[in-house]
């Protein structure tokens, strides 16, 4: 098993840039599974006007795809952000503790490696985001559940924070042995009612 432990600079910037949506009902879309452009288009004008993120650019000649359903967004913090009708979250590629190439013998190391670091990610979620309406582990008997249905599938640590028109998810994936986990981190999402 590798890892890589990095100063959490990244996902400071993307976690304030998060908490400054007060409405997430304005950048909600259809519940569907539509794609195409008129979908990411109405997708980018529903995130510029309700957050001022900057969509990324087509490049001369390119064109949105017809199975595309998401687009990419850079907040003013220069922090990347990807948002689909129903999710969004930041692309925070070098921020935070996260372990890779994991074989089947390093699932209680990947685990001590999670619960070493979650603490220092929840605390920052709680800066920006305040304190969250759930926090839960796998070590309790209705970790799985206790949330919502389901909500602590694949994960080892779960908090919860509500929003206007959202869910904010901070969590660590569970690492297994069968299937086997290739890698494991702490990540937050938008759930986008």
């Amino acid at each position: 098993m590798k890892t890589q432990d990095r100063p959490l600079d990244e996902d400071d910037r993307a976690m304030a840039d998060l908490a400054e949506v007060r409405d997430w009902t304005a950048v909600a879309g259809p519940d569907s599974d539509a794609t195409g452009p008129a979908v990411v288009v109405a997708l980018v004008n529903r995130v510029m006007a309700a957050t001022g993120w900057q969509p990324w650019p087509l490049e001369p000649g390119e064109t949105i795809d017809e199975g595309s359903a998401s687009w990419g967004f850079t907040t003013q913090r220069g922090t990347t952000m990807v948002v689909f009708d129903g999710l969004a979250f930041s692309d925070c590629r070098n921020s935070g503790w996260s372990a890779y190439q994991i074989g089947p013998d390093d699932i209680a190391e990947a685990e001590a490696g999670l619960d070493a670091h979650w603490p220092e990610h929840l605390a920052l979620a709680t800066k920006h985001w305040g304190e969250p309406d759930y926090v839960g582990d796998e070590s309790k008997p209705e970790f799985l559940d206790e949330w919502a249905p389901g909500a602590g599938a694949d994960r080892r640590h779960l908090a919860v924070w509500l929003r206007v028109g959202a869910e904010f998810h901070l969590f660590s994936n569970k690492p297994t042995k069968d299937p086997l986990t290739p890698a494991v981190g702490v990540n937050y999402a938008v759930y986008i009612d």
